[in-house]
């Protein structure tokens, strides 16, 4: 049995006030108790002021990408050998960020799909996304046209044992050539998609720049949307009947937010052209979430130098800037995160799995702190930890 006892946690949904001792066996957390109890037998960690939390989740990742610019269209000249190596280095970089789950909404190959099960965190996978001829992320390979191919394309990747189906409803700034604010399929397009998904129990979830891509993939049922940015007419159109459609559907939204510097000029150009900006994003953000709409955290990681892996950090203070309360954004990295994943971590509970990280400080104050992680415990077992002193018992 392992024992951690830390200054304070965040246990998913809320604070709770140090000190405070988390005891793990065989993979799950067994209690989460206040004080120091009595803990003969067990291995002890003592973390000191820490704040201990579920390990952190990023619903939207590309692991093969390389985390430069043009990251995607370079996929198709990358070798096996290359895709491993890359996917090993961005699984890095979100451990040292404290995330040990990530959901990947896009490989080349069936990387990471054939490699879940060879990582310490926990992978969850869509395989190549589904898109229109030529469409967004073509290079991909998930190229799909008429309701016979689109059902065989969700039947391909259950066959594959995906974990989520997603689906370009529109185009990306990432593909040359595609049309960011409009739509790749009809609304009946994207309900075949939906149905045969569901019918296999996948959920879906939609990339959607465009306004009519959203509300298309919210009257097809989707269960998430990604970016859900709503472009049209050279600007960011988030109208309240849709807010109010979102929420009503519990649709995942997940804003892709954090970034660590600008994009290319030729993204930025476009960015300019369409109303798109870091500070709209964040704008809506908040908007959504003060109307009921479900927030989730992904990053996007990978796809270029602005948005590479292990920026969890960076988004989470983007949703502060938004407005939304720290437990709140903490949630929609961890608890609802997974509740948006289908996996049981993401809270600090009994029987639930034994992801934890600590951070120096208190993120349910100063959401700053996620910068500095300390300890990742993935399954039970520490990862990696870095403590003040020599504080095992």
């Amino acid at each position: 049995m392992l024992a951690l006892r830390a200054g304070r946690a965040f246990d998913g949904e809320r604070s709770i006030a140090g000190p405070v001792t988390v005891l793990v066996e065989d993979g799950k957390i067994k209690a989460v108790e206040q004080g120091r109890p009595d803990v003969a037998g067990a291995e002890v960690v003592d973390l000191g002021t820490a704040t201990v939390l579920p390990g952190l989740i990023d619903t939207h990742v590309h692991l093969c990408a390389d985390s430069e610019n043009g990251a995607l269209d370079r996929l198709p000249g990358f070798t096996s050998e290359h895709l491993d190596a890359v996917i090993r280095d961005s699984l890095e970089r979100h451990l040292r960020a404290g995330v040990t789950t990530v959901r990947d909404l896009g490989d080349r190959a069936w990387a990471v799909v054939e490699q879940r099960a060879k990582h310490r965190q926990r992978i969850l996978a869509s395989g190549p996304p589904i898109t229109s001829p030529r469409g967004h992320c073509w290079s991909m390979g998930g190229e799909a046209s008429g309701d016979d191919a689109l059902r065989e394309a969700v039947r391909a990747r259950a066959e594959r044992n995906v974990d989520v189906v997603k689906i370009m409803a529109s185009g990306g700034f990432a593909t040359p050539g595609t049309i960011v604010d409009d739509c790749q399929f009809t609304e009946h397009e994207l309900r075949v998609v939906v149905e045969e998904a569901h019918s296999l129990g996948l959920p879906v979830t939609a990339h959607a720049h465009s306004l009519r891509a959203v509300q298309q993939a919210v009257a097809a049922g989707v269960d998430g949307i990604e970016h859900c940015t709503c472009l049209s007419g050279g600007a960011m159109v988030v109208p309240a009947e849709l807010m109010d459609a979102l929420a009503k559907a519990d649709v995942a939204v997940c804003h892709t937010l954090g970034v660590t510097m600008e994009p290319p000029p030729h993204i930025q150009e476009a960015f300019d052209r369409m109303g798109m900006s870091l500070a709209a994003k964040i704008h809506a953000t908040g908007r959504m979430y003060d109307h009921g709409v479900r927030t989730v955290s992904g990053t996007d990681g990978g796809i270029g130098a602005g948005k590479p892996h292990g920026i969890t950090a960076h988004a989470l203070q983007n949703m502060i800037e938004a407005g939304i309360p720290n437990t709140a954004v903490l949630a929609s990295a961890t608890s609802q995160a997974a509740k948006a994943c289908g996996v049981s971590k993401g809270v600090l509970k009994p029987g639930w799995d034994a992801d934890i990280i600590a951070v120096q400080g208190d993120p349910v104050r100063d959401i700053t702190a996620l910068h500095h992680v300390t300890t990742v415990v993935i399954g039970g077992q520490i990862v990696t930890t870095v403590l003040p002193t020599d504080r095992r018992e």
